[in-house]
């Protein structure tokens, strides 16, 4: 990582974590005004175990972090990824990266719903029947470093840097968060800023417990690319779709031991039709 990368990057995390953080507990104190689904409990408890989930993630990804620099600094010195073989400089190299990271999202993110091996660790974000802002943070352990893995390969072939990485995430996150989020979003306001990100109604669709409804609305941050792939599906009364998935009502399987075992189970890896 050159000079300003090095400088760089501390500042971004950091605003990544603190505004990361804003985020989430404001959608959770808009979740106990104005919720979709109402009446829940467990609340808290639900809380610890996905915040317990992501904080543990948080660790594995700083013990591995290092490989990332040292695979985008030798393609960045080697001239190689997508945008330095377009010329492209400045923002709008920034801009292309951003871009062409998240079509990469959407395209990892169905790649988790069609091959079995990685559905066997993605269904458990999709386990989370008390679905909520934290949600947006419940991903398996073994999940994560397989995304980790395949951004390994994925970032110099783009030409992204760290610091771009992380700006990404610093965009992503809160629209992440806010489309999980239990929070009541008048229709037009929800229709108007679908036109360019993912919001609640569109990816409440994607938690449905219905396959057909599950298999669409990949997209993480930006919307274009349902709409391009011709995997965009809407429903009228979002409210009223059944959220999480078959064999995970069981207590033993809403504690943080029980979502790292999950997965391992035989019957895990199955999809419901």
């Amino acid at each position: 990582m050159d000079a300003p990368d090095s400088l760089l990057a501390p500042v971004l995390q950091q605003w990544r974590l603190g505004l990361g953080a804003l985020v989430l507990a404001l959608l959770w104190l808009c979740e106990s005004w104005r919720p979709i689904h109402a009446g829940r409990g467990r609340r808290l408890a639900h809380a610890a175990t996905n915040l317990g989930l992501a904080g543990l993630n948080t660790v594995l990804v700083g013990l591995v972090a290092a490989a990332l620099v040292v695979v985008t600094t030798r393609a960045g010195a080697a001239g190689f990824g997508i945008v330095r073989w377009l010329g492209l400089t400045g923002w709008a190299q920034w801009l292309a990266v951003i871009v062409l990271f998240d079509a990469w999202q959407y395209a990892w993110h169905r790649l988790n719903h069609r091959l079995p091996l990685l559905w066997r660790f993605h269904a458990l974000h999709h386990a989370d029947a008390d679905m909520d802002v934290t949600t947006g943070v419940r991903f398996h352990s073994v999940e994560v470093l397989l995304s980790f893995t395949a951004r390994l390969a994925v970032l110099p072939l783009i030409g992204m840097t760290v610091p771009q990485l992380l700006a990404y995430e610093l965009l992503a996150l809160p629209v992440i968060l806010f489309h999980h989020g239990n929070v009541r979003v008048p229709p037009a306001v929800d229709a108007a800023l679908r036109a360019v990100l993912v919001t609640p109604a569109m990816h409440l669709v994607h938690h449905s417990r219905w396959q057909p409804e599950t298999d669409s609305n990949y997209a993480s941050f930006l919307s274009v690319w349902d709409r391009l792939f011709g995997t965009f599906r809407l429903r009228d009364r979002p409210e009223e779709i059944s959220l999480g998935l078959d064999g995970y009502a069981e207590p033993e399987w809403r504690s943080l031991p029980g979502v790292l075992r999950a997965p391992f189970r035989p019957r895990s890896a199955s999809r419901v039709a």
